[in-house]
């Protein structure tokens, strides 16, 4: 290995031109380990060493990560010297211990080995303090594990994670700025020119001409991007004419005299933070300033069906023509939506196949092929295809089984990682509105991870949710896209979705109508206030409530499959699993999809498939 190819010797002057590292391969240490001081190393294997020939130093593979004294960046005046803080008593000491001064720590994933003999290092300086260092003097967190950096002199302290990071102290031809930048060397605690947000841990440089400071993350910011929120293209200025506007990601305010992303078209104003447009699951890290932007003409067709007159239309996820009809509320009762596989009830036309059992809402039948979404950074594609696989049927957003339509990335998965889907439930919740359980302020959909608790189940929102920019409110998209109004088959009526009571525990009671249990009216519920009726939303949806009758389906990491069976007989199933009755509008039919005899025993009969209850049953190894 040449020198060019080795890590960064740390010893080397930031100022000055780096070392790099060579490697040997050697079990023996002839001037000793650097950062522990052994000779052999503890395992045969481990017969890997690292030099500098210009410093003079050597060390065992892991150590060469830390040597026991560097030059950082982060604090030139002096000398940096790995210390030992014992973790009971807060003490420590440049005497490495017994224990090895390499051994993986929390911050550290990486196996190194080293010679565990006690070593012994002569400093000209007191080898022991009574001072407690607990926290990194440049990113102020406590310290993690019991190794860090200590400055002899002034005290000044960094922790593992920051002694790994080696910002240039000068960067001469930035992306973002006219002329050369130079490396701060304390953490910039105002606001970054170019993001506006103020990240004191983070490197950051300036350019005193201009009086200039930006985040080492910002320099390179880029001029040109697309995001899938926006038809146009966005592009970066470092300040625009003070007009007061939103961030059309965060919909908070952005501050004019800070860079941001802006719309350059005539008439357009839409405008993002720097930081929100450039986000990983904002923007597809294309950078497109000598990218030729595509004209409308290229565009190609995105329409899902065509038109044949007199009512007909082909779509183009199904074989056979399919006619607009007005729904008749005895024929059409049971029929669902191939696309949200919610009844067709919900709406007065929708189109239906007169050769098989497919029909879809009226709004179900126009959605696009292609579509750009602010759920995904990718554009994404309509799948209209039966989906056969229990492992493929749950939508990323929300995480509910399904058996109907979904939006996909363009030959996703092939182009490696796990599959996943958008269901169209989720991509029609618009981009900003008010949600009726939230009517003070206007909520935004967020695809940032988020601490805050959903307002309904409690949850965290840890990926997509609907939030609030004004207040702490915030709902997973599994609540989000509960329907306010439903059909009942047991009501003549819609269920209309009530978002809790206040005030009302304790005053009035309430029973569900399926359960006939105890409901509580803080809760969500549905109720019909002309007949009475109130049910709890498990009642309602259960675990199969978008599983459309007909479908069939493999299990993961079985040879079994699972027919979707609706549950309109007067004498209920008993599952096979649980043994207790399929009370929901489905229940399932499982089967080996290989062996064609009698394969289960079921109320005292061989048969070849058997009722599961659930999809929770149907899971299970028990069957």
């Amino acid at each position: 290995m040449t020198d060019g190819d080795g890590p960064r010797c740390l010893l080397s002057h930031p100022a000055l031109t780096h070392h790099n590292l060579s490697m040997d391969c050697s079990s023996v240490i002839e001037r000793g380990c650097f950062t522990c001081g052994g000779k052999y190393t503890v395992r045969e294997q481990d017969n890997v060493m690292f030099y500098c020939t210009t410093c003079g130093v050597e060390f065992h593979i892991g150590c060469h990560k830390r040597p026991r004294r560097i030059t950082h960046p982060y604090h030139l005046q002096h000398p940096l010297t790995l210390f030992y803080r014992d973790p009971e008593t807060g003490t420590i000491s440049n005497i490495i211990p017994d224990a090895n001064p390499c051994e993986p720590d929390k911050s550290d994933q990486d196996s190194d080995t080293c010679d565990q003999v006690k070593s012994e290092f002569v400093d000209l300086v007191p080898t022991k303090s009574d001072i407690i260092f607990d926290k990194c003097t440049w990113c102020g967190k406590d310290f993690e594990g019991v190794w860090f950096y200590r400055c002899l002199i002034c005290s000044f302290c960094l922790d593992l994670p920051c002694a790994k990071s080696l910002p240039p102290l000068t960067i001469t031809n930035p992306k973002g700025h006219h002329h050369s930048l130079i490396f701060l060397p304390r953490p910039l605690l105002v606001p970054c020119d170019a993001c506006g947000l103020v990240n004191g841990p983070e490197p950051s440089y300036a350019c005193f001409q201009c009086s200039y400071m930006a985040h080492q993350s910002c320099i390179d910011l880029p001029r040109v991007i697309k995001i899938t929120r926006h038809p146009h293209r966005l592009h970066y200025i470092p300040y625009r004419s003070p007009l007061s506007s939103l961030c059309r990601v965060c919909y908070k305010k952005v501050d004019v005299k800070y860079g941001q992303y802006s719309c350059d078209r005539e008439g357009c104003v839409y405008v993002a933070h720097s930081k929100c447009a450039t986000h990983d699951t904002v923007w597809d890290k294309k950078e497109l300033e000598w990218e030729p932007e595509e004209s409308e003409d290229d565009e190609e067709d995105i329409e899902p069906f065509k038109n044949l007159g007199d009512g007909f239309i082909k779509h183009f996820g199904h074989d056979h023509p399919l006619k607009l009809k007005k729904h008749n509320g005895v024929v059409d009762t049971e029929k669902l939506c191939e696309a949200c596989v919610y009844p067709i009830v919900v709406s007065d036309q929708f189109y239906d196949c007169e050769e098989c059992d497919y029909s879809l809402h009226e709004v179900c039948a126009s959605l696009p092929k292609k579509l750009d979404h602010a759920l995904n950074n990718h554009t994404l594609f309509l799948d209209p295809s039966p989906q056969n696989e229990y492992s493929y049927m749950t939508c990323h957003v929300c995480s509910r089984i399904t058996t109907g339509f979904r939006y996909i990335r363009h030959n996703y998965p092939t182009q490696g990682g796990p599959y996943s889907f958008i269901d169209v439930r989720c991509v029609s919740v618009p981009e900003y509105f008010t949600h009726k359980s939230h009517d003070d302020h206007l909520v935004f959909i967020s695809t940032i991870t988020s601490n805050k608790d959903c307002k309904r189940c409690k949850n965290t929102c840890s990926g997509s949710h609907l939030e609030c920019p004004e207040c702490e409110f915030a709902l997973c998209y599994a609540c989000a896209t509960i329907p306010h109004e439903l059909h009942y088959k047991y009501d003549k009526h819609p269920l209309i979705l009530c978002y809790g009571e206040k005030g009302s525990a304790g005053s009035d009671i309430y029973w569900c109508e399926v359960c006939e249990k105890l409901l509580d009216t803080t809760e969500w519920f549905y109720t019909c206030n002309q007949c009475c009726t109130t049910v709890h939303l498990q009642c309602v949806f259960g675990s199969s409530y978008f599983m459309k009758p007909g479908s069939t389906f493999r299990l993961p990491h079985y040879r079994k499959s699972a027919e979707v069976i609706r549950n309109s007989s007067n004498s209920r199933q008993l599952c096979y699993t649980c043994g207790n009755l399929c009370t929901a509008s489905i229940y399932y039919e499982g089967y080996d999809r290989f062996y064609k005899g009698l394969l289960f025993t079921y109320k005292n009969r061989d048969v070849s498939r058997v009722p599961i209850c659930s999809l929770h049953c149907l899971t299970v190894k028990k069957w």
